[in-house]
């Protein structure tokens, strides 16, 4: 099923603000909270659909990737490296957006007890991302390619199964909270006395604290490895997009959500096509003799050569474009063009032979420029600095 407009999903304009975007989302999220449809999977997958869309329009580096690009040019990687945007999950939108719920609902979902503002609860940790660069071909944008990554990153302590702890009996409720991992205090103001509800600074929102260490993570709940990582990178990339790997970060320190990799892209120069967006263009030089009496040359495309037909009298100048073969659209929408800008070669070395060939040429009226052919030139010339 085809992903719907972001904006749509959010009711907003391609120009809204970033406070009318947050107060759209938080309608829908408080219309379609799960709190709110107790087994409803028609307005829970509307909750992910809106958290999905704020996710992107309320960050400004995705709105304008989203702007240009389209779904294409966001949506995440897949744990196996696939193109797929399968979207947030609940455990995500909790964690990254529980605070804009303000102290609407008391229980949470899945397990989280109700986050931000009035809520209070357990904190659910996020590990960090990783940003990685990614070379590739003009060959690999034209077709798409898969790369394998070699990435350090943190993952779950299998010996303690992330929870920084010896065994179980080591994980007791924290004392201070008594497992709420938050804390509340009174205190006075000018609107008088006001309950204040924080993080509890002895377990850090956990809820848990340990006595006993696990051995092979020191109690953080994580070790660092090299995995490989195989990546989908799509045909019409550009440089300088990116896209993420859902949940190939690092992993969060005694449990949580595990970040998620960055892949930048990297586009190398190639040594004959020129990119201009998703055309191609390819400065040719043809000889004096070519031009004048035309024939057939042979071009470089992306994986091959394409054949091109001149025609007698050909100007340099005049560009040739050769329909579709140029890169295609990230969004599938088409390819691009290739462009071929005529240019002709005059030798800077002549036998006598030769240079008496030319020298009688020269004396041909046919060699004379027209006023036509002056003027056109004048045109181009003109034309290069406005």
């Amino acid at each position: 099923m085809a992903k719907r407009d972001y904006y749509e999903v959010l009711g907003v304009s391609k120009d809204a603000s970033a406070d009318e975007i947050k107060k759209a989302y938080r309608k829908l999220a408080i219309q379609y909270h799960p709190d709110k449809n107790p087994g409803d999977k028609t307005a829970e997958e509307k909750f992910k659909e809106a958290a999905e869309a704020y996710d992107v329009l309320s960050n400004a580096d995705k709105r304008a990737r989203y702007d240009r690009f389209g779904h294409a040019g966001l949506d995440g990687f897949s744990g196996g490296g696939g193109f797929d945007g399968g979207g947030m999950s609940m455990e995500d939108i909790f964690a990254q957006f529980g605070n804009i719920f303000g102290g609407h609902f008391g229980g949470g979902f899945g397990g989280f007890s109700g986050f931000g503002g009035g809520g209070g609860g357990k904190r659910v940790r996020k590990g960090s991302d990783l940003r990685v660069r990614v070379k590739v071909t003009l060959k690999d944008v034209a077709f798409g390619v898969e790369k394998k990554l070699k990435v350090k990153r943190y993952v779950k302590c299998a010996a303690c199964n992330g929870s920084g702890a010896e065994d179980s009996n080591s994980v007791v409720k924290c004392t201070t909270c008594g497992g709420a991992g938050v804390v509340n205090r009174v205190t006075n103001s000018l609107f008088g006395t006001m309950q204040v509800q924080s993080e509890c600074p002895n377990c850090n929102g956990m809820g848990t604290t340990i006595t006993k260490k696990c051995k092979h993570c020191g109690g953080t709940g994580i070790v660092q490895e090299e995995e490989i990582i195989p990546v989908k990178i799509p045909a019409g990339v550009a440089d300088g997009m990116y896209f993420s790997v859902k949940g190939k970060g690092n992993a969060a320190r005694n449990g949580g959500i595990d970040g998620d990799l960055q892949v930048l892209i990297e586009e190398e120069p190639d040594s004959e096509l020129i990119r201009d967006e998703n055309d191609l263009i390819y400065n040719a030089l043809f000889s004096v003799p070519m031009l004048v009496n035309g024939g057939t040359a042979e071009i470089p495309s992306v994986d091959s050569k394409v054949k091109v037909k001149i025609e007698a009298g050909t100007q340099p100048g005049k560009v040739l474009r050769l329909k579709g073969k140029g890169l295609p659209s990230v969004n599938g929408y088409g390819n691009g063009d290739l462009l071929v800008n005529i240019g002709v070669y005059i030798p800077e070395h002549l036998s006598k032979e030769e240079k008496k060939i030319f020298e009688e040429l020269d004396k041909s009226e046919n060699m004379t420029p027209t006023e036509s052919a002056k003027r056109n030139f004048l045109s181009r010339f003109k034309s290069m600095f406005n």
